[in-house]
């Protein structure tokens, strides 16, 4: 992800994203994962992050999608709403969006409903 961001540090992000990180990292910490020091710099990363991303707010028109993409599609809600946002943005040309992610399912979605795809392999 950090040289992906390097090549390009436009980023839009779904109005929740901010809150979606915080809990992974909160969750990692709380298993162990993280020292509290660790912790506290990759909140300090995320602010950064969160102030220089464009957000996807949430509006009916995402909403509506996003209830279309988890009965046609096998996603979470938060994935949906992260795919929505990102049809959203596409203002109705999905590949000229580019999605990067690590969640399979999600890529796998947002490949059928024609957005570009960045897969970012974690083995």
């Amino acid at each position: 992800m950090t040289a992906l961001y390097q090549n390009d540090p436009a980023m839009l992000a779904w109005w929740g994203s901010e809150v979606e990180c915080a809990s992974a990292l909160a969750r990692v910490e709380r298993a162990g994962g993280l020292t509290t020091e660790a912790t506290a710099q990759a909140f300090e990363r995320l602010d950064a992050l969160a102030g220089a991303w464009h957000e996807v707010q949430p509006t009916s028109p995402v909403r509506a999608t996003a209830r279309r993409l988890v009965r046609g599609h096998e996603l979470r809600a938060a994935d949906a709403l992260q795919l929505a946002a990102a049809l959203a943005a596409s203002e109705g040309h999905p590949a000229s969006v580019e999605l990067a992610s690590l969640d399979r399912r999600l890529v796998d979605a947002a490949r059928r409903e024609g957005l570009a795809i960045t897969m970012l392999d974690t083995r």
